[in-house]
């Protein structure tokens, strides 16, 4: 069985992992930590731990469990309630690491609680901060306050060195192609890229790289991105030509929803054929997008079905 592994975190990663652990392929899923925002947030500065939202966000998506199961796992607080806003599944994991003391003891019981499909790994065991620098060379401390911050971020790094978890490199060397989710080019893929030993790992492995470009852009992230630019903020950090292949949306998305998009300072990211050709990278291109409760996402199956298909071809 083929083996991929996809870098990623939150919604973008999630909604990808639905279709990918419907094929005979061998997943790991490597999930950023650094999330420092609401329920994830006030658990992080609680307990000191690294952050448990993606994880469980991530765990839920390659969980083969029953809809029940998911939905109470799911379920959150009211606001108003002394637990306010958290979720079953952040709690949980939360107390696995005050049981266990890492990820790499907590995981596998909440892996075989719910039944999981393939191999999910957190980037780091550390309790780290993403710290994003502006055009202007101010420095913005934490990754929902770089992500509402709306401003052009030009570099990013973390507050202290960063420890990769070991399993991740092994998994690196083992694969067959690595991928870069779909979901914030800065706080869910980047986080993971600008990590040196991540970037000697990829950059030594032997196998395919390939992204799954974002169809909407992200204010103050990704303004006016064609696919193009959502590649070379990648071959930024990992170097020119470190990227193979490409999955892009080539359908325009219905009046109305890109008309919700835009009034949210969101446009829908182009293919600019003749960039991408001169980077040497290989377009794969289809109608992606599907909407889902109000919102575009990625069409799980169809994307998943892609890039089983790259797998089992070989090119």
């Amino acid at each position: 069985m083929k083996k991929i592994v996809i870098f990623g975190g939150g919604s973008g990663l999630s909604q990808l992992l639905k279709g990918i652990i419907q094929f005979p392929m061998d997943v790991t899923a490597v999930v950023s930590v650094s999330d420092n925002g609401a329920s994830t947030g006030r658990l992080r500065e609680e307990f000191a731990i690294p952050a448990v939202g993606d994880i469980t966000k991530v765990l839920m998506a390659m969980s083969t469990e029953s809809k029940g199961v998911k939905d109470l796992f799911n379920y959150r607080f009211a606001n108003n309630s002394s637990l306010g806003n958290h979720s079953i599944k952040n709690l949980i994991m939360t107390a696995l690491l005050e049981m266990k003391g890492d990820f790499a003891h907590s995981l596998p019981i909440l892996c075989d609680l719910l039944d999981v499909k393939g191999k999910l790994l957190p980037l780091t065991e550390d309790n780290v901060d993403l710290i994003g620098v502006t055009k202007e060379g101010y420095e913005i401390i934490g990754e929902a306050e770089i992500t509402e911050s709306k401003r052009e971020i030009v570099d990013l790094k973390y507050n202290k060195k960063v420890c990769v978890m070991p399993k991740v490199l092994e998994e690196i060397k083992k694969a067959d192609l690595i991928i870069f989710s779909s979901g914030s080019l800065l706080t869910s893929v980047m986080p993971h890229i600008i990590v040196p030993e991540i970037q000697d790992a990829i950059n030594n492995s032997k196998a395919k790289k390939m992204y799954i470009c974002n169809m909407i852009t992200q204010p103050g992230e990704t303004d006016n991105f064609k696919v193009s630019n959502h590649l070379q903020v990648l071959e930024k950090y990992l170097g020119p030509n470190s990227i193979d292949v490409v999955i892009a949306n080539n359908t325009a998305i219905p009046n109305n929803m890109a008309l919700l998009a835009k009034s949210e300072g969101k446009d829908p990211v182009d293919i600019d054929y003749e960039n991408i050709e001169k980077m040497g990278v290989k377009l794969i291109e289809e109608k992606l997008f599907k909407v889902e409760d109000g919102y575009i996402r990625h069409d799980s199956l169809k994307t998943a079905y892609l890039i089983f298909s790259y797998l089992i071809e070989g090119e």
